[in-house]
């Protein structure tokens, strides 16, 4: 197995694909052999254009291609986990974009599809792969910054394409599901534990930009979550504000500052202040999408648990679905009282 490369096929041309066709052809282990559309030609035109051997003209057909490993479903959130338990249950392996599901019952599908067949699945969140986010948890865990207090997070950035899915609530739209989920999964992976409680607030698209398109989901989100040992995490997304990211983790004898916690580049700098000294510490990155690609073919070659297990994932799931309850209710949500469904 270990010699052996890895073909992947690609569930739809959705704009993401272009981050994850490069990494994986410059992968020994992987390749892009097929893409799927909704329509023959428009499989034959985004074929030609990134030079993919194979289109195909429906998922399905994807799915029967029997030299098919790894299919990678960067489909609408809602459509996650039909369309993932499908290709399961098809025989592939399955890398599935963030995030994972839009309920906690879709996850626990999913990962019952994973264990009847055996197969892998995983949750693309590509910052977890980074050497920057490694570092970052190595001096949280190594003490440097003392007793864990407070971790602050933003992911904003300005969203104007009119029809777009984010927008509308049916499809699991809303800037929480969408780059809400990466705060809120850097935090949890920080402090190694799920919050106790959480509390959030939304400002909904319908009210306020009908003219956009919105359909109902949330293009302002803010939560605060609370966990063991007097740990709080606060975070803030959106589609209305101009592009913000970032993550400080703050101690009892210092605090770390993260300019770029989500899309880290191939060199990257974190600012660790202890006292009135502030000490840059560089790390030479990789191509941000390459290290989920190789996690997988670990996966599948060797049978290794995936960096982001599905315990993790569903746990995101939760945290996300009792916040949007909060901010539905305008009241806190003690976590292991949401509703699976």
């Amino acid at each position: 197995m270990a010699g052996r490369v890895l073909n992947w096929g690609l569930l739809s041309t959705a704009r993401i694909n272009r981050a994850l066709i490069p990494p994986i052809n410059a992968s020994k282990r992987n390749r892009v052999l097929a893409v799927a559309s909704r329509g023959q030609s428009s499989a034959d035109a985004y074929a030609r254009e990134w030079k993919i051997p194979r289109a195909h003209g429906t998922y399905e057909a994807l799915l029967a291609d029997p030299e098919i490993d790894i299919i990678y479903n960067p489909l609408p959130n809602h459509l996650h986990a039909e369309w993932t338990i499908k290709a399961l249950r098809a025989g592939k392996h399955v890398l599935c974009e963030k995030p994972l599901a839009l309920t906690l019952a879709e996850v626990d599908a999913m990962s019952a599809a994973a264990r009847e067949t055996g197969k892998a699945l995983a949750e693309a969140f590509m910052y977890r792969h980074h050497p920057q986010t490694l570092k970052v948890k190595e001096i949280v865990d190594n003490g440097a910054l003392g007793k864990l207090q407070l971790i602050k997070g933003s992911f904003t950035f300005n969203l104007t394409r009119q029809g777009n899915f984010r927008f509308q609530k049916e499809t699991g739209g809303g800037s929480i599901w969408d780059v809400g989920c990466y705060p809120i999964s850097y935090a949890r992976m920080l402090v190694g534990a799920e919050p106790l409680e959480v509390f959030g607030w939304q400002v909904m698209g319908a009210a306020l930009s009908l003219s956009k398109g919105a359909g109902g989901a949330d293009m302002t989100f803010v939560g605060q979550m609370r966990f063991a040992n007097d740990v709080h995490a606060q975070f803030d997304c959106g589609f209305q504000s101009p592009l913000r990211s970032f993550m400080e983790i703050v101690g009892s004898e210092g605090s770390l500052a993260v300019p770029r916690p989500f899309k880290p580049g191939r060199n990257e700098k974190i600012f660790l202040t202890r006292g009135d000294k502030t000490e840059t510490i560089r790390i030479p990155g990789q191509q941000l999408y390459l290290g989920e690609v190789e996690d997988m073919a670990d996966a599948v070659l060797f049978g290794r648990p995936p960096r982001v297990t599905l315990a993790d994932s569903r746990a995101n799931v939760a945290a996300i679905v009792a916040l949007l309850e909060s901010a539905r209710t305008g009241k806190p949500i003690l976590l292991g009282s949401v509703d699976p469904a």
